[in-house]
């Protein structure tokens, strides 16, 4: 007997038969969303859910909700991001059995609770790259739950700012007769650019609100205390100016805050300017508006789009990726593999690290993921074009030696609340029994960590000789904690010495000098100045 080779694409075709009298050419009507769910997603399906840590498909993550749990059941759900509440509340009702997933951070409390409960499966956490990468191999949606700005009648979408990872999700799916619905915000006539063709969607709805979009990586200046501007002064003579880096990520978080508005005044005087920071991939954060308006900037490639810095982003295209439309295009997939091949430099944070420099955000009762943060902090071995930071980090003189992307950690010796970010044992070790994982959720190892940067000082842990002299450049930055209780005074006078540790004053820095007045933007309101009013902030930030 012959074998059937069209089975997925017969079975497709099948089930978007079943819906026909709901739709017109590639037009659901909102009401009839629920009703066709039923139809399209069957028990047990792989459905990939639009949901990275800033857009949100929430209309059809509602919608979802909603359905029969005896027609829909036992789904395997891909996310890249646990958000919202709908996307734990369908596990509850049956509607779904297990997840693959890289990032939970405003779920993450609960994520822990379900796993403990026995309410959630996960499969395995991802990076994001990760995750895209296995939509094409053995996580393949049967259905693809994705957002966009708007389509016309015939199902092409346009995208805008906020692309992301829209396009890896669809042409995973629609590549393999899985099925594409779409919700927009509109649909409209003529598109001001096709980002994805109507051939790779099968359903368009139009939502009955805008889909939800976070303003992840706006962080409001006055926040930013002086602690953060210290390693921030420290991260830029430190590591920017030691090593020379042009490429470079910055991660979430007040300290990378600091170090972009740290450019246009501390990095000045120094004379760094042209010579240090120049390529960036980074989602446009606003706190590097005045380093980009002072001319530090080249040019930023994102992951994804930033609320309310849409007209800015279109009026700088010599710095930011547009269309000819003029709005930003921003894609997830991409600006990963950027961030892991072609920057030179990660500078990110972390809740906690262990002595030998692995760390997570993975801690007891929170289980947030980890996001992107692995794949631009480790040291890819398939490198192989050089540049100047990447091969100030050859420690050796054979003849075969290779750079290194320099992976830097900017933590301070306590988080909020007094806890220690430096620990014996990383809790992800403990949770990793709990949620029966294979492997402990480590964010970065601490072998492909190169400096670490405290208030205390910089640890250049990749000078270091052997395992124990990295825990004890570790341990001379870590503070008070218990780990920086392990340092050893004529050890650490030994390791500065040699350059492997460096402390404020070894770097020509006096910690009085790190006050607000070095900040080239003090408030949101400064940052809206210095964009000549072309940044929109998000009504919470606004207090003018």
């Amino acid at each position: 007997m012959s074998r059937i080779w069209t089975t997925r694409r017969d079975e497709k075709a099948r089930r978007i038969k079943s819906i026909a009298h709901l739709t017109q050419n590639a037009i659901l009507n909102k009401e009839n969303i629920i009703e066709a769910m039923e139809a399209l997603i069957q028990p047990g399906d792989r459905v990939v859910l639009e949901g990275d840590n800033q857009k949100q498909a929430s209309f059809l993550s509602e919608s979802l909700l909603q359905v029969n749990a005896s027609k829909v059941n036992n789904l395997h759900m891909i996310m890249s991001s646990v958000s919202r509440p709908e996307h734990l509340d369908i596990f509850e009702k049956g509607i779904a059995k297990k997840i693959d997933f890289s990032f939970s951070g405003p779920q993450s409390l609960r994520v822990s609770q379900m796993i403990e409960d026995g309410t959630l499966e996960i499969g395995e956490i991802h990076t994001y790259l990760e995750l895209y990468g296995r939509l094409f191999i053995d996580l393949i949606p049967n259905v693809a739950l994705v957002a966009a700005d708007k389509a016309d009648r015939f199902g092409n979408l346009y995208t805008g700012p906020n692309t992301e990872e829209t396009p890896a999700i669809v042409e995973a799916t629609a590549f393999k007769d899985g099925i594409v619905i779409v919700q927009v915000n509109e649909i409209v006539d003529e598109l001001p650019r096709i980002d994805i063709p109507a051939s790779w969607v099968d359903f368009v709805v139009e939502a009955d609100q805008p889909y939800q979009l976070e303003a992840l990586f706006t962080r409001d200046p006055k926040l930013i205390s002086e602690l953060h501007i210290l390693i921030g002064m420290m991260t830029i003579r430190g590591v920017y100016e030691k090593h020379q880096v042009k490429s470079l990520n910055h991660g979430i978080g007040f300290n990378t805050a600091a170090i972009e508005l740290l450019l246009p005044t501390y990095a000045e005087s120094l004379g760094l300017k042209g010579k240090i920071a120049k390529n960036w991939v980074l989602n446009p954060h606003p706190t590097l508006i005045p380093a980009i308006e002072s001319g530090w900037v080249d040019t930023v490639h994102c992951f994804g789009g930033e609320v309310g810095m849409e007209a800015y982003c279109a009026a700088r295209p010599d710095v930011f990726f547009t269309g000819k439309d003029g709005s930003l295009r921003s894609n997830r997939a991409f600006a990963q593999v950027a961030g892991q091949y072609a920057i030179d430099m990660f500078v990110g944070s972390t809740l906690q690290m262990d002595m030998r420099a692995n760390s997570s955000t993975v801690v007891s009762g929170r289980l947030a993921g980890f996001g992107g943060a692995p794949n631009m902090g480790h040291d890819p071995k398939g490198r192989r074009h050089s540049s100047e930071a990447w091969l100030d980090l050859i420690t050796s003189d054979d003849p075969l030696s290779k750079g290194r992307k320099l992976v830097v950690q900017t933590v301070e010796t306590f988080q909020n609340g007094n806890t220690p970010v430096f620990v014996e044992s990383l809790d992800a070790i403990e949770v990793a029994k709990q949620a029966h994982l294979a492997t402990a959720p480590v964010m970065i190892y601490g072998d492909d960590v190169t400096h670490v940067v405290t208030e205390e000082g910089v640890a250049y842990i990749y000078k270091a000789e052997g395992e124990e002299e990295r825990k004890q450049a570790l341990s001379a930055v870590a503070g008070v904690t218990s780990v920086g209780s392990k340092a050893d005074a004529a050890v650490i006078s030994s390791l500065r010495e040699r350059g492997i540790v460096a402390y404020p004053e070894d770097l020509g820095i006096h910690r009085n000098q790190a006050n607000r007045s070095l900040l080239a933007a003090k408030n949101v309101r400064d940052l809206v100045e210095w964009s000549d009013g072309l940044y929109n902030p998000p009504a919470k930030f606004k207090n003018w």
